[in-house]
């Protein structure tokens, strides 16, 4: 058996908090907080996952307003015990440089694009976590034969609950968080 490393070792009884993953540097890049938990993205990346990202981070700022920017694989600081790092993030904070994560209040959309390692999380724990943050919009992005497919939900005030609004295959119009017309089909170019 091998020595775990001493940053792996929480540094209190009761584990990890939101700003203790500021001063881990030696803990791999795509490192969450779960529940007091460090979470690594340890799999190794699809060419799929990454097109179907990289594409809807591209869409998302071009359609944007000037007041909103669009941010890939930063943390959510939802709480003392909860920083998960989405796809995604889609947000109204002023910009600045030196920042590590975003404030729950400060994000309009989070989109999370499904792996084989990530699934669970995106579709039962973090639909749960982001919509007791209070976070208005979620989508999930799922592998149906190569073409993304997108589960849009919204949250629903009184219950902090998600509501399906839409499952978009092809196209996905949406009137929020701002206006939006994806061809999804394009998502993924066949060659290049």
């Amino acid at each position: 058996m091998t020595v775990l490393p001493d940053w792996m070792r929480p540094p209190r009884a009761e584990g990890w908090y939101a700003d203790d993953l500021d001063h881990l540097p030696e803990a791999p890049r795509h490192t969450e907080l779960i529940d007091g938990a460090l979470v690594f993205m340890m799999s190794p990346q699809r060419i799929w996952h990454s097109r179907v990202v990289t594409a809807l981070n591209n869409e998302l700022t071009a359609q944007a307003p000037e007041e909103v920017s669009v941010e890939r694989e930063m943390t959510i600081r939802l709480d003392d015990r909860n920083r998960p790092e989405p796809d995604l993030v889609v947000t109204t904070a002023p910009l600045e440089l030196d920042r590590t994560w975003f404030a729950p209040e400060d994000v309009v959309l989070v989109v999370e694009v499904v792996s084989a390692e990530s699934a669970h999380r995106d579709r039962t724990v973090k639909l749960r976590k982001y919509a007791e943050a209070g976070i208005p919009h979620y989508w999930i992005v799922e592998d149906e034969n190569t073409a993304p497919v997108v589960h849009v939900y919204e949250l629903d005030g009184p219950t902090k609950t998600y509501v399906p609004v839409c499952i978009a295959r092809d196209v996905l119009d949406r009137p929020v968080p701002f206006p939006l017309h994806v061809e999804l089909s394009s998502l993924i170019p066949r060659r290049r």
